[in-house]
């Protein structure tokens, strides 16, 4: 596969030796324009600039001297400035992103005070690509020039036309160095445009800074993995390329690092598809062959079989246009030498026979031409068809990662719903002091009676919610109110001396009744839990029950005997556990067998509440 490359490379290249990496001395010139003086600024440029400065820094470049914004006379002096550092220097790169403009085949790079108003002032507004090539000439081992400039140029749609037929092109042309290791990037193809993008930098200025200073990487290789990522990035619109020619030994900007262990293999497909498209730049049957001899079979062979039957049926078709140039000439020479009529028959016959075996020619040509773009169309849909699948996958990572963002902003919702119903619940609860007056205020039936039930609640009288409708269980809860308050307001009406009544209560009036087996936490009934191996007893604590035994002593004989003294007078309301709870200023307890629950008066309001046993 190495022989393979080689031979690809030397279709179209000279070989040059490299020099040790240490040995090197390696000298760049960056330019950036973006503050152009008669057209909009470009963002990019000189962000551009200073990214692939860095880089070259990075890499160990000796002398990187970066102009921003430069003039035409500074770009001339920096050009003039950098040839003299390239004399004794082994590698020179000079990169330029701004705007440039093709007039008749040449290329010009544009400074920030031209103004360009008609097609002559490129010759002295301007700075041809030719002096950069100057500059760079000296170089030992590599000439690089990076143009990032093939942007859609505004210059080109003001400028007035001098000459009618002189051409002003669309991008910049492409062009051939003259020099030996001589390579020059663009942005973008020849006669297309390259894109700003939507970032700090361009698609390939980014490109560049991540793919050349790989360590050991050949710049031809470099160039071709920044040609797949700029495609990539730009939804194959814009596509880069680089013209010139290296020798055979690998040329890396970055010398390779001593390798520790063998790291991960290149695909092999990655392989082929390279050598495919060196083959596909020298255009040559031997370069096709060769191709086709290291890989016999597989897609890429098969469009390497269609462009040798292209080049095969161009080969055809120049001989048969020989062939008929050649019977054109012997028929010319016959008549001149007064040949025969049966002579120049023959010749016109052959003549006629030459024309069609090249119209035949020419045909065939032009289908073997049209199969091959067709094979050619193939296999870019197919690397397409490799690019959106990636796209899609990526797509539905990113649907994956969305949709679990959306339902934790769900889950977020309920939880905070359930807060909000939490908080309201607790809002219907609590009613807002009210400020006594001298007059009544001017309330519905249904907002007193409201009110009145929300107190009731409050001072633990009333269990249900407060409606407004002043119903049976609300007529009860008054009543219990006035019991254990002292007071006696009619039940059957919610009054506003009963609300006051009932606010100037700042704790509980209604003592909390739990059933067996519960017991009062705050203003709820909490079911009592015992440990393993224990009950709830009458008085609503835990005890572990007696064991049975034929022998008991005589503590077990006592609690018998109370235990049944308390069955016998269990009928008696006092005696029996009425299943209600004490609360005093030390906390809250079960009452005892046999007790009930008193109430000291002082004078009309309750003093506090008593446990009184038989």
């Amino acid at each position: 596969m190495g022989a393979l490359r080689l031979l690809l490379l030397l279709v179209f290249a000279i070989s040059v030796g490299s020099a040790p990496a240490q040995a090197e001395r390696r000298v760049a010139l960056i330019i950036g324009n973006s503050a152009y003086k008669s057209v909009p600024r470009l963002a990019n440029p000189v962000n551009d600039a200073t990214l692939v400065g860095g880089m070259f820094k990075r890499a160990g470049f000796e002398s990187v001297d970066i102009r921003l914004d430069v003039s035409a006379a500074e770009m001339r002096r920096a050009l003039r400035e950098f040839a003299g550092r390239t004399r004794d220097a082994e590698v020179a790169v000079v990169y330029y992103a701004g705007h440039g403009i093709e007039l008749d085949g040449n290329n010009y790079l544009i400074p920030i005070d031209a103004t360009l108003e008609t097609d002559g002032d490129v010759l002295d507004e301007t700075v041809a690509l030719d002096r950069a090539l100057f500059a760079i000439e000296s170089a030992k081992q590599l000439r690089l020039v990076i143009l990032d400039a093939c942007r859609d140029n505004p210059f080109a749609r003001t400028m007035k036309r001098t000459v009618a037929s002189r051409a002003v092109g669309r991008g910049l042309a492409k062009i051939e160095p003259t020099s030996p290791n001589t390579m020059i990037a663009f942005a973008a193809k020849a006669g297309s445009t390259a894109s700003d993008g939507d970032s700090k930098n361009s698609p390939f200025s980014t490109a560049l800074v991540e793919r050349l200073p790989t360590p050991g990487l050949d710049l031809r290789k470099a160039f071709g993995f920044v040609r797949d990522d700029v495609l990539k990035n730009t939804g194959y619109k814009q596509e880069p390329y680089v013209y010139g020619s290296l020798g055979g030994d690998d040329v890396p900007l970055v010398p390779a690092k001593p390798a520790a262990a063998p790291g991960p293999q290149a695909s092999p497909q990655d392989a082929v598809r390279r050598d495919y498209e060196l083959a596909l730049q020298a255009g040559e049957k031997d370069a096709w062959q060769a191709f086709l001899r290291t890989y016999p079979d597989g897609f890429y062979a098969d469009l390497a079989k269609v462009q040798l039957k292209k080049i095969t049926a161009e080969e055809v078709r120049a001989a048969a246009a020989d062939k008929a140039q050649q019977a054109e000439e012997e028929k010319a020479r016959l008549a001149a030498d007064r040949a025969k009529k049966t002579d120049q028959e023959k010749a016109a016959a052959a003549a006629k026979a030459a024309e069609d075996a090249r119209l035949a020619a020419e045909k065939a040509k032009q289908i073997e031409e049209t199969k091959a773009a067709a094979a050619e169309q193939r296999r870019k849909d197919a690397e397409a068809a490799v690019a959106k699948a990636l796209a899609d996958k990526q797509a539905a990572e990113k649907a994956l990662a969305d949709r679990i963002a959306s339902d934790k902003a769900a889950a977020d919702q309920f939880a905070r719903l359930a807060a909000e119903k939490k908080n309201q619940i607790d809002s219907e609860q609590k009613v807002a002091a009210v400020a006594p007056t001298s007059s009544q205020p001017s309330l519905s039936p249904q907002e007193t009676a409201r009110l009145v039930q929300s107190e009731l609640r409050r001072v633990g009288c009333l269990s249900a919610a407060a409606d407004g409708d002043w119903n049976a269980s609300s007529q009860r809860s008054l009543s219990t109110f006035n019991k254990y308050a002292g007071t006696k307001f009619d039940a059957k009406l919610a009054s506003f001396e009963a609300l006051d009544a009932i606010k100037a209560k700042t704790g509980r009036v209604c003592p909390l009744v739990c059933d067996h087996g519960f017991r009062a936490d705050g203003n709820a009934c909490v079911k009592i839990a015992c440990r393993a191996g224990y009950r709830v007893n009458d008085d609503n604590e835990c005890e572990k029950p007696l064991e049975k035994s034929s022998v008991g002593s005589r503590t077990d004989t006592r609690r018998d005997t109370d235990r049944k003294r308390a069955e016998e007078t269990s009928t008696k309301p006092e005696s029996r556990s009425s299943g209600q709870m004490y609360c005093s200023d030390t906390g809250c307890r079960p009452m005892r067998p046999g007790c009930r629950i008193s109430y000291s008066m002082n004078g009309v309001a309750v003093n506090r509440a008593i446990e009184v046993c038989n």
